[in-house]
Parts: C-alpha cells; structure tokens; sequence
C-alpha cells in the first residue's frame, strides 16, 4: 500500500476554519484520524475550537487527558502517538512527522504566510519524494476552496 502524501497550503482561510471541513470528509469515510500539532497550547485550542466550531455540529474527539484513547475517531496530540490506529495523520502547526509508512493519508497543512512554514513544507515535500509516496499539493482559492496543483 503506498501512502499518499497530501499538502494543504492555507492562503485565505485559517487552520480553525479549514481543518474540521477536512476532517469531516475523513469521518465520511469510517477513517479514524490523528491530528498532531506542534505544541500543547496548539492541542488544548483545537479541543476546544472542535466542539464549537458550528452551532449546529461538532466533530468528536479525544486526547490524551480524556482517556479511551482508541476508541476516539478524531485524536488529537502533540506527540508521534497514534493510539486510535489512524488511517490519516494531520500535521499542523509545523508538527515533527513520525514514520508515515502506517497511514493511508498523512495530510501537512501549513500557513502560505508564514514564510518559515512554506520552507518546511517543501522539506517535508522532498522527503515525501525521496521515501516514494504518492504525492498531492492543493492550494487554497481565494472563497477558501481547493484546487489541486500537483
């Protein structure tokens, strides 16, 4: 099974309001998902932020403080766990990567503003490359969409 490695460049919408659209679409498809982020802080305001980011819905999930750690369909962390045996591992915030070869979909989602993320991606981006993953890149539109651009 070969991984796909897909990158999320985020131009007009930020993580809070593109990341539980994505996540939704995994849920869609029965896949268990682990977002890791790049600090602690980053992890309890994405908690948060996922129980309320609709009036109308909520994504469920855990971390490592709510327990039940595998029966979670959404986990989120700030290390290189993955607990709930995930198909798809978010990475965000720039978050270190694990080995990805036991996941369907690793997905890096890094804000195009900030230069700094921009170059790590394309790190991640050769990495990917070089380990044979297939790989996708899609690009945020401007109504905060997406269009596939390689």
């Amino acid at each position: 099974m070969t991984v796909e490695v897909v990158f999320y460049h985020l131009l007009h919408k930020p993580l809070e309001l593109a990341l539980p659209e994505l996540l939704q679409k995994c849920l869609d498809r029965d896949w268990k998902v682990v977002v890791q982020t790049g600090s602690q802080e980053r992890c309890n305001a994405l908690d948060a932020h996922l129980w309320t980011y609709r009036d109308d819905s909520f994504l469920p999930h855990g971390t490592k403080a709510d327990g039940y750690a595998e029966q979670q369909p959404i986990y989120l962390t700030n290390e290189k766990d993955n607990p709930n045996a995930a198909d798809v591992r978010f990475l965000v915030d720039r978050a270190a990567p694990p080995a990805l070869n036991d996941y369907k979909r690793a997905i890096y989602m890094f804000d195009g503003n900030d230069q700094n993320a921009v170059e790590e991606a394309r790190v991640r981006w050769k990495e990917a490359k070089a380990d044979g993953f297939q790989i996708a890149y899609w690009q945020q539109t401007e109504a905060g969409g997406w269009e596939r651009k390689a």
